[in-house]
C-alpha cells in the first residue's frame, strides 16, 4: 500500500525547487506550437515606440488575427529570482486590466506576445525560460493563443526559438516615431461630403 507514503525530506526541497522555478526550456518552446509572426519587426517596432521599454521591463500585447495591436500593457520586473508563477500572475494581472478574456471562444483567436528588454546577450537565460512559462500559462488562463517571446537587449532584439531578429530597435536606442512604426489610415473611398472632407484635409 501506498497510501500515506511520505517522500524523504530532500525529495521533498528537490521537488518544491524544481516547481518553484517552473521555466521552459528552448526545446519545450519549439515543441509548443508557438505560432510564428508574420512581420515580427513591425510588432517590436511598434511596441517599442509606445512602450520604450528599459532594463527590466515587460511588454505583452494582444493581436487580432490579421497582427493587428488590441491592447498592450508595459511593467518592470521586480528584483526576485526568477519564478515563472510569479511572472504568470504579473502578465495576467496586466491583460486582465487592458483586455476582456476570450474565455467562453472554443478556440482562441488573439494571440498574446511578450517582449521583454533586459541586460546581457540574445542567448537563452533561465529568466527567458521563466517568462515564457509565465505567458504560456497566463495565455491559458485569459483564452488566448500563446505567442512569440522576444528579447531586446543592448545587441537587438531576437524571437526567441526562431532564427530571427534585428540590431534595431535595441535596449539602448531611441524609438522611432509612432508615424513610422504604424502603418498610415486608410482614406475611405466612398464618395460624398466625407471623401471631399478628407480630401481636402490630406491637401492641406
Amino acid at each position: 500500500m501506498t497510501f500515506g507514503f511520505a517522500p524523504s525530506s530532500a525529495a521533498s526541497l528537490s521537488a518544491h525547487a524544481a516547481s518553484a522555478h517552473r521555466v521552459l526550456e528552448p526545446a519545450e518552446w519549439a515543441a509548443a506550437g508557438i505560432p510564428l509572426l508574420r512581420n515580427p519587426r513591425e510588432v517590436v517596432n511598434g511596441l517599442h515606440a509606445r512602450h520604450r521599454p528599459g532594463p527590466a521591463t515587460a511588454v505583452v500585447a494582444v493581436l487580432d488575427p490579421d497582427e493587428r495591436l488590441c491592447a498592450s500593457a508595459s511593467f518592470t520586473r521586480r528584483s526576485a529570482p526568477a519564478d515563472g508563477w510569479m511572472f504568470r500572475n504579473a502578465l495576467l494581472a496586466q491583460l486582465r486590466r487592458v483586455i476582456p478574456h476570450d474565455l467562453r471562444r472554443r478556440t482562441p483567436v488573439r494571440t498574446a506576445v511578450l517582449l521583454y528588454c533586459r541586460e546581457g546577450d540574445a542567448r537563452w537565460t533561465e529568466e527567458d525560460g521563466a517568462w515564457m512559462w509565465g505567458l504560456r500559462d497566463a495565455c491559458t488562463l485569459h483564452g488566448l493563443r500563446c505567442g512569440a517571446y522576444i528579447t531586446l537587449t543592448r545587441d537587438g532584439w531576437q524571437v526567441l526559438g526562431e532564427d530571427r531578429g534585428g540590431r534595431r530597435p535595441s535596449a539602448g536606442s531611441a524609438p522611432e516615431p509612432v508615424a513610422l512604426a504604424e502603418a498610415p489610415a486608410r482614406i475611405p473611398r466612398t464618395g460624398g461630403v466625407a471623401s471631399e472632407v478628407m480630401r481636402r484635409a490630406a491637401a492641406r
